[in-house]
């Protein structure tokens, strides 16, 4: 879906990822992330957002929590993570970013609320009055009061599966003071996940009812002396939607894919992100009609239907349309060992570079992912090689 914008609006990207795997630089199964376009993606997108009067944290999961990627992202100006887990927490913060928001969309284990307390997240969403209470005593032990966010739901939110939880946003009120009245935490604000989502028959961007959910209970709290709260809104986040978010009373936002330009809105509409990632694979054999390419991070993140999937192969660099071939990936189902290249009409060499253009998870992969930069001035060169959890990689040994 995405590999037909990357061609157009970054096709350095393609072409230098062929060159630097071709020589050796690269392994396949990796993802290839352009540090350039990243920074200038969040520098845009920190300036929106500061002209609204919003508050910018990164989400880094897409791609590993690579540290490089979370450099570029702090010299774009955006100086602090969103932590999905505590696997997060702890390579963003190894990378050097601060925390901004930690327990959303996973809860801290009851093991970890210490090690969660040391990284003084500016945010803290329980999804339980039990979770506030263990953020609040973790905190005290370092001598500090916990901001904690409440994620709110009420009846027609929509929620993924196995994402549901919260608290009811008619209690609003009383749970705000019942969080004040716990040891080491005070009550900051309130959160859902998704606050808005991509909408496929107008392709555009839309408010959930989740949205609307924290607006009327920004109002509750406002009525009763709560009138300075954060109302933290995750979700399909661009530069494009931030005044959107800040007419419904946001005051913190989380990009993720919109620091790499692929958000579902930025594969129909041009914005002012550019794409920055690629997959990197190699063709590895042959059996029959198809050649088969190295996978481990052929997981396709599901906002669109199921689409034909294809990729450039070529052992040049190259983001010519007649190097597209088509390309099967496993099912959910099957481990993505590899992907079957449609080779009927082309057949590749064994060791050709396969690049792919799609929307990825990286942290939920077995791939390596790879900062680039100089990209945009012609001048490549590869930052540390990551694993999928943010830590260095033994490659080559």
């Amino acid at each position: 879906m995405f590999l037909d914008l990357i061609r157009r609006r970054n096709p350095a990207l393609i072409e230098q990822s062929i060159a630097l795997h071709q020589a050796g630089k690269l392994p396949a199964n990796t993802y290839v992330i352009d540090l350039d376009a990243v920074e200038a993606n969040a520098r845009h997108i920190a300036g929106v957002a500061d002209k609204h009067g919003l508050k910018a944290y990164a989400m880094t999961k897409q791609m590993g929590r690579n540290g490089s990627f979370c450099r570029a992202i702090v010299k774009g100006g955006i100086a602090k993570s969103v932590a999905v887990d505590m696997e997060c927490a702890r390579a963003t913060h190894k990378a050097g970013m601060g925390l901004g928001h930690l327990g959303h969309l996973v809860q801290v284990p009851r093991a970890e609320v210490d090690a969660a307390a040391s990284l003084a997240p500016d945010n803290w969403t329980v999804l339980s009055l039990e979770q506030a209470e263990m953020a609040g005593a973790a905190a005290r032990k370092f001598g500090r009061t916990q901001n904690i966010l409440v994620r709110l739901v009420a009846d027609g939110d929509k929620f993924y599966r196995c994402q549901e939880g919260g608290l009811p946003a008619a209690n609003a009120v009383r749970i705000a003071d019942e969080i004040d009245a716990l040891p080491g935490a005070q009550f900051a604000g309130i959160t859902t996940f998704p606050s808005q989502l991509f909408d496929h028959a107008t392709g555009t961007v839309k408010p959930t009812p989740n949205l609307a959910t924290l607006e009327r209970a920004a109002e509750a709290l406002a009525k009763a002396g709560r009138n300075s709260i954060e109302i933290n809104t995750p979700g399909t986040t661009s530069s494009e939607i931030l005044p959107l978010l800040a007419a419904a009373g946001a005051t913190q936002v989380e990009p993720g894919h919109g620091l790499t330009g692929t958000t579902p809105l930025h594969a129909v509409r041009d914005l002012p992100e550019r794409p920055a990632v690629v997959y990197l694979s190699e063709v590895s054999h042959h059996i029959g009609s198809e050649s088969f390419c190295f996978g481990g991070g052929l997981y396709i993140d599901p906002v669109f239907p199921d689409y034909p999937v294809k990729a450039i192969v070529s052992s040049e660099p190259t983001a010519a349309e007649k190097d597209l071939l088509g390309v099967e990936i496993p099912v959910p189902a099957s481990i993505d060992y590899y992907g079957m290249i449609d080779a009927r009409v082309r057949r590749p060499a064994i060791g050709d570079s396969v690049v792919f253009g799609f929307r990825p998870q990286a942290f939920v992969t077995r791939a390596y992912t790879a900062g680039v930069s100089g990209l945009s001035k012609g001048n490549p060169h590869v930052e540390t090689i990551y694993d999928a959890f943010g830590r260095p990689a033994d490659w080559p040994l």
